[in-house]
This record gives structure tokens, sequence and C-alpha cells, in this order.
């Protein structure tokens, strides 16, 4: 599963995407996100979109905790599951800016970018606000914001080093409104692989970039 992803989308250039963003995620610069760590996301609120950092990883569900640390889960992809439902509704449903993803493979990391370096991208997320749970023992109960975004069946760029999953991939404003806003019959749709052709292997230092 993609654990490893990279965005060097500036603030300036979401700001340009969506003119009524208000940006509360600081002062922000490229980056490389691991799991549990802070990473920009867009989601909702009052009446518009914000910029916001959130820690990366949803709450697990009951049944996989085997103590009381959660380490969070970063991928979704059964959304049937009443775990996951409470939190597929529009207000809980978010954007995660991406420049490029990793897959694991012998020796390091595959990365993953855009045909067209031109093309924007997110990943389709789902965020929840203000969930306690115990990440890291040595910091004991925290309280959280967290995000994690959905995958789909891999496309052939992808499978050949993932044969199971890819994360969710949406380049286009039509469907950015539409995983942002639409009923979640017309939102779930979204959850599809990227086309072949819009994806290509990235030569990379590790970084992503």
């Amino acid at each position: 599963m993609c654990n490893l992803y990279s965005s060097t989308t500036s603030q300036e250039a979401m700001r340009r995407l969506f003119p009524d963003l208000s940006d509360k995620a600081g002062n922000l610069g490229p980056g490389t996100f691991y799991p549990d760590q802070m990473a920009p996301i867009i989601r909702h609120a009052g009446d518009g979109l914000e910029l916001a950092k959130v820690r990366w990883g949803m709450p697990s569900p009951s049944f996989a905790l085997k103590t009381q640390r959660d380490p969070g889960v970063t991928n979704v992809r059964n959304l049937s599951s009443s775990h996951w439902r409470r939190w597929l509704g529009p207000a809980h449903r978010c954007l995660v800016p991406v420049t490029s993803f990793a897959e694991p493979v012998k020796g390091g990391n595959q990365w993953f970018g855009p045909a067209d370096p031109g093309m924007t991208m997110f990943f389709a997320g789902i965020e929840t606000r203000g969930w306690h749970s115990v990440r890291k023992v040595k910091d004991g109960e925290t309280e959280d914001d967290l995000f994690a975004f959905l995958t789909c069946p891999p496309n052939a760029v992808v499978k050949a080093f993932h044969p199971k999953a890819m994360p969710v991939i949406l380049t286009k404003p039509a469907e950015w409104e539409a995983w942002l806003s639409a009923p979640f019959e017309t939102a779930r749709e979204l959850q599809r692989p990227l086309d072949d052709d819009d994806l290509v292997l990235v030569e990379s230092d590790g970084s992503g970039s």
C-alpha cells in the first residue's frame, strides 16, 4: 500500500485552484510524507474550504487493535465497512495534495508521478477531527485531526509493482468538486484507478521530487 508520498504544490497554487480557500496551514513548503506525520489537506470549514495540516492515519477498526495503541490506518479500500461509513459523507471528505507517490520494492521504493508535469493531483481523502487515541505510548492519549485516502485496483503502471491496489487520484476540477460535495452514491464512482496514460515511473533520489 502507499505509505509514502510527496507534495510540491504551493499554497499559492492551491489558493488559485480554490479561490475561497482559507489557509490555516502556516508556512508550508515542499515535503515528503510518511504515516503518522502532519500533512496538508483541503477540507470543509464553515461555508467554505480550508487548507490545514493534519495527522496521517485514520482511527483503526476496534478488531484490528491488539493493544491500547492505535497506529492509524493510512489507506481505505472497503467503503461498505460500518467503521468507515460514518466518515463517507461530504462533511468528512477532503483532498490531499500529491505530486508523486511510492510503492515499496526490493531495495527501496518505486515512485510514480503524472505523465503531464502540469497535471495537478489530489488523493481522494476522508478526515475526522478531535479524535482521542494513543498514537505513541510515550505521548499517552492525544487529541488529533486525522486523515487517510482511498485506494482502488491498480492501473497497469502500478500493477507491475503492486498488484493489489493504488491510491485514488483525482486530476480534474469536476472530480474535486464531486468528491467534496456529491452524494455518496455519486462520489463513490470516483474510487477507480487513474488512466494508464496519465501515470509514469519517476526517477527519484528517494524524495519523490
